[in-house]
């Protein structure tokens, strides 16, 4: 019940705010307009740059998790796989 109370009460809100705007004048009702949308853009924008740095995180993580599950060495600050050594070479030939 209370869900009902809580959507009721946006709609009316909706209703009323919709209502006022068809009140004031059409310059006011414009720059009202504008300002809406400016709104919702740095907001959408907000969103956005929550998720990028989310997954830019998750990845980062992902690269750290699998750097530590490697075979290798490190050279100061440089990582060398054992993959990258050169294999024994043929004493036949």
């Amino acid at each position: 019940m209370n869900a009902e109370r809580v959507l009721a009460a946006v709609v009316l809100a909706v209703c009323v705010a919709l209502f006022v705007r068809l009140l004031i004048g059409a310059r006011r009702r414009a720059q009202l307009d504008a300002a809406l949308r400016r709104a919702a853009q740095s907001v959408r924008g907000a969103v956005v740059s929550v998720r990028h740095r989310r997954e830019a995180m998750r990845v980062a993580d992902e690269a750290i998790k699998r750097a530590r599950q490697r075979d290798g060495e490190w050279d100061g600050n440089v990582y060398k796989p054992k993959s990258f050594r050169k294999p024994p070479r043929d004493k036949m030939h």
